[in-house]
């Protein structure tokens, strides 16, 4: 089972290797999904002596906003590695952190932010050229299946459909639903709301709500302003900040040859379905719910992102359906090649690929995925 001790990242070993140059490493990703615990880990690691800045202490905000290379040399002092976690909380830090790689010799600065869209503001023109992105999402199913044993995970399949992969609710079995609440209240909506000063978060949240409630479907803007009492142009606006803010993603259609393929409609899904299901307060077992099948579905595509995006593979996503509703759960685009999926969580259904798309792409290679053969879906690229 899986227990309370530290559960290696994936991407803890692509950042090492970050580790022997003059970059600034920045580490983004959702709140509470162990940025921090990654710079100990490294702390303890190197044998160096570091400097630690934390954005969410106000004495560091103030030290970090507006210094001099004079003053942030002074404050480094003999440290060969700068840790600035919470980063998007200082204002200026990517002047700050430009002063200090070209006026600072031989220090490498690591950078964690909790929300991407304010940090990347604030740091991506500064620092052009001069640093390394990551992203740090929830545990994925390999971390885990490596922690503990892949039959650990497949015996848990069930709960991580319910619960999602957040480090807290992964290592606190029993007390889920709780921590997921209270990580939903007190974590979802504060950076949006902070930095973009909403006026009605109510909306954002009735917004939040219907998206989960149509997870699997396509979305239309027009549809989801008229729940929510919002124009069109606010529920896109709304929609990326959720995204930059590391809740949900978005997956367009994917169109080459067909005349009737769907060109310009999109489907969003979460990032974790733990959090999804705390936005609408539904920890139901499998067996008493009808969302099962858009759980899978979600725990498919959002694993997957997770896993190839730990291991630095980029590719296209998509899904397919054409205007007689004949479908392709998702498409991988990369090099040219094209790979479709099919998500089963019934296995006693049979899956049926829809012949206009065998038809219209003949190369694409083509699997279906269901409980009995996931794992290697979530491990491998």
């Amino acid at each position: 089972m899986i227990t309370k001790s530290i559960i290696i990242r994936v991407l803890l070993d692509r950042i090492k290797l970050r580790m022997k140059d003059k970059k600034v490493l920045i580490l983004y990703g959702p709140r509470q999904t162990g940025k921090t615990t990654i710079l100990h880990i490294l702390s303890e690691a190197l044998d160096t002596k570091i400097k630690w800045w934390n954005g969410d202490e106000p004495d560091h905000r103030i030290q970090l906003q507006n210094a001099t290379s004079t003053e942030l040399r002074s404050m480094i002092g003999d440290s060969k590695l700068v840790f600035i976690d919470e980063a998007q909380r200082i204002e200026n830090i990517g002047l700050s952190i430009k002063l200090i790689v070209d006026n600072v010799k031989d220090v490498k600065v690591i950078a964690t932010g909790s929300s991407a869209f304010e940090l990347a503001n604030k740091i991506s023109e500064p620092l052009t050229g001069r640093k390394w992105e990551f992203s740090l999402y929830p545990f994925s199913h390999k971390e885990l299946a490596e922690h503990s044993s892949s039959e650990d995970e497949r015996r848990l399949l069930k709960r991580r459909m319910i619960y999602g992969y957040y480090p807290d609710v992964v290592n606190n079995p029993g007390d889920e639903s709780n921590l997921l609440r209270e990580l939903a209240d007190s974590y979802l909506y504060k950076d949006v709301l902070t930095w973009e000063r909403i006026q009605k978060p109510e909306k954002l949240e009735r917004l939040l709500q219907a998206l989960a409630l149509q997870l699997g479907s396509e979305v239309s803007y027009n549809e989801l302003a008229q729940i929510c009492g919002i124009d069109n142009e606010t529920v896109e606006k709304y929609i990326s900040l959720l995204e930059k803010a590391f809740i949900v993603f978005r997956l367009n259609s994917f169109s080459r040859n067909l005349r009737n393929e769907l060109k310009k409609s999109r489907k969003i899904y979460f990032y974790d379905n733990g959090i999804r299901n705390a936005v609408i307060s539904q920890f139901n077992p499998l067996e008493l719910r009808l969302d099962a099948g858009q759980l899978w579905e979600n725990f498919l595509i959002s694993g997957r992102l997770k896993m190839l995006s730990n291991t630095g593979v980029h590719m296209k996503r998509f899904f397919w359906r054409t205007s007689a509703q004949q479908e392709i759960d998702l498409i991988e685009e990369t090099s040219g090649m094209i790979s479709a999926y099919e998500f089963k969580w019934n296995i006693q259904k049979k899956a049926l690929i829809s012949k206009a798309f065998t038809n219209a792409y003949p190369d694409a290679k083509i699997l279906v995925v269901t409980p009995g053969n996931y794992e290697q879906f979530l491990s491998k690229p």
